[in-house]
């Protein structure tokens, strides 16, 4: 007895310790920290989640610290073992039965008898009657509803057409002509169907939980490169605004300067003017006094009263003239250097690149890129691969071909991308509606009325729309195209970039859906170089 009450004290114990500290309930998908702490994947997700804005994570159990956020590992052993558990009915120590004949003590029950009505511990298991009405089963305290309510009997059988347990007597009434089995057989029919379920159900937590990593992985990734992009433009701008800063002095600097110098010109010519005027005012008073005498002969002795009556004959219109072009010369400030500035200005706006996704910016996005396609980090490359990237299969991926779609879409404007092809083989450069299909032989692009190409097989260039092929000319030597869409015109044009850059072909159509850029890679890989708006066609 006390061998019972041991086990089942432990048994007890170990489910304790198989509850999340956090929600106090079984493990769900468990992950251990680096401290060793176990938690519920989306539990501690949640916690690690509220201390994001903080920039220091803590284990809720020790409070151990972690600079960045803690990666989370699966702990295969522990969800094992609460596989094992859940899947394994409670041992008979654990039901809390006793038998009914141990009137002394409490001992544990091991059977229960279905005849009898009663709890049967080891000893008394054993003096038990082996007649075939004395049915044992499981230890259960609701022995009454193993019999048939009508017949009283145990029950035995399971119809599988009116999905119900029955007793002998009822098998051979009401049921007599339905399909009966024995509820052992029927039972372990049902296990066998639960299993299968069981198995699925696995596979699909299993398939979500990649598909959770993968999203995390995304996340942190979005994470670290939005935080890239801030201190980028906070460099950026910083550079400008310092650029601006010394741009500003030096053109206040180059105001007050040529202000000192003119203000010091114009004071020493109002100097020169103003003893000019004294000089004038002299002689106009002398005139004026001999002008005032009675006297002729004092008049007519003054010697030369000539230059005293016409003053212009004494060369004033020439120093009038030099006053004249010392004024001019101080008249305005200097605005070429101004202008400069603000050119230089004009030369610092246009070298900025402004912020956000731009058309250069066309991307590849992995939720269209087919399984054995590697996409780059950067999101402009696709390479071939036999290695299977273990993407979730969803209805956007592409399952047939080895293509991509760009996450960009254009539904207007003139714009055009770049790409450069790593090797010669099999590939496809173009463009195509959202709606394309994803899988089955015409989900390729360029072989269906919803997408246009041009491919190249084994250095055979040709042009492709709804499947039907134009060849291109055999001397094609480069490994960098472009493509050039004009949305409103319905052009999609394909060049070659050499020197001088070669148009090649220009589809015609009436375009009724946004357009993504689309690759197709049969082996090496395709690189999206850039891209721009509003181009220029190539004369």
């Amino acid at each position: 007895m006390f061998f019972y009450r041991q086990s089942a004290m432990a048994s007890a114990a170990l489910r304790d310790e198989l509850d999340c500290s956090i929600c106090l309930i079984t493990y769900t998908d468990p992950v251990m920290l680096r401290c060793g702490h176990n938690f519920c994947r989306l539990c501690i997700g949640r916690v690690l989640d509220t201390q994001d804005g903080a920039g220091v994570y803590s284990c809720p159990e020790c409070r151990e610290e972690y600079q960045e956020r803690p990666a989370l590992m699966r702990c295969l052993a522990l969800c094992k073992l609460i596989e094992n558990i859940l899947l394994t009915p409670p041992t008979q120590t654990e039901t809390g039965i006793c038998c009914t004949y141990c009137v002394d003590s409490a001992v544990p029950a091991v059977r229960s008898c279905l005849h009898c009505e009663a709890s049967l511990c080891d000893k008394h298991l054993r003096a038990h009657s082996k007649s075939p009405e004395h049915v044992l089963s499981e230890p259960s305290t609701s022995l009454e509803k193993r019999k048939c309510s009508v017949h009283k009997k145990m029950l035995e059988y399971y119809c599988t057409e009116d999905a119900a347990c029955i007793c002998v007597y009822c098998s051979a009434g009401e049921h007599r002509r339905h399909r009966v089995v024995t509820m052992d057989k029927a039972s372990e029919k049902k296990k066998n169907k639960l299993r299968n379920v069981l198995q699925k159900l696995m596979k699909k937590r299993e398939e979500t939980e990649e598909r959770v990593r993968i999203v995390e992985e995304r996340r942190r990734k979005s994470q670290e490169k939005a935080a890239g992009e801030a201190e980028r433009v906070t460099a950026l701008f910083t550079d400008i605004r310092r650029r601006l800063d010394d741009l500003e002095k030096r053109v206040l600097n180059e105001i007050s300067r040529q202000e000192k110098e003119e203000s010091l010109s114009l004071s020493a010519l109002i100097q020169q003017l103003e003893i000019k005027k004294d000089e004038l005012s002299r002689k106009m008073r002398h005139i004026e006094e001999l002008c005032n005498m009675a006297d002729p002969l004092t008049v007519l002795q003054e010697p030369d009263t000539g230059d005293l009556c016409d003053p212009e004959e004494e060369g004033g219109d020439e120093d009038t003239g030099g006053h004249d072009r010392q004024l001019h010369d101080v008249d305005d400030l200097d605005v070429a250097v101004i202008s400069d500035t603000f050119r230089t200005l004009c030369d610092i706006i246009s070298s900025i690149r402004i912020y956000g996704e731009g058309p250069a910016d066309i991307l590849l996005d992995v939720n269209t890129a087919d399984n054995n396609l590697l996409i780059s980090d950067d999101l402009k490359t696709a390479t071939r691969t036999e290695e299977e990237q273990n993407r979730p299969e969803t209805a956007e991926r592409f399952q047939d071909y080895y293509q991509v779609m760009s996450s960009r879409n254009f539904s207007s404007g003139r714009h055009y991308w770049d790409v450069e092809i790593s090797r010669s083989g099999e590939w496809s450069v173009g463009m195509c509606y959202p709606s394309i299909d994803r899988r089955g032989d015409e989900s390729g692009i360029g072989y269906n009325n919803k997408s246009w190409c041009m491919d190249s097989n084994n250095n055979q260039y040709s042009v492709t729309h709804d499947s039907e092929e134009i060849p291109l000319p055999d001397n094609i030597s480069s490994d960098r195209f472009r493509i050039c869409l004009d949305y409103e015109a319905g052009q999609l044009s394909f060049y070659e970039l050499c020197d001088p850059i070669r148009h090649l072909h220009t589809f015609t159509a009436t375009f009724t859906e946004p357009l993504h850029a689309a690759l197709y890679v049969e082996e090496g890989s395709i690189k999206i170089l850039g891209g721009g708006s509003n181009w220029e066609k190539p004369s």
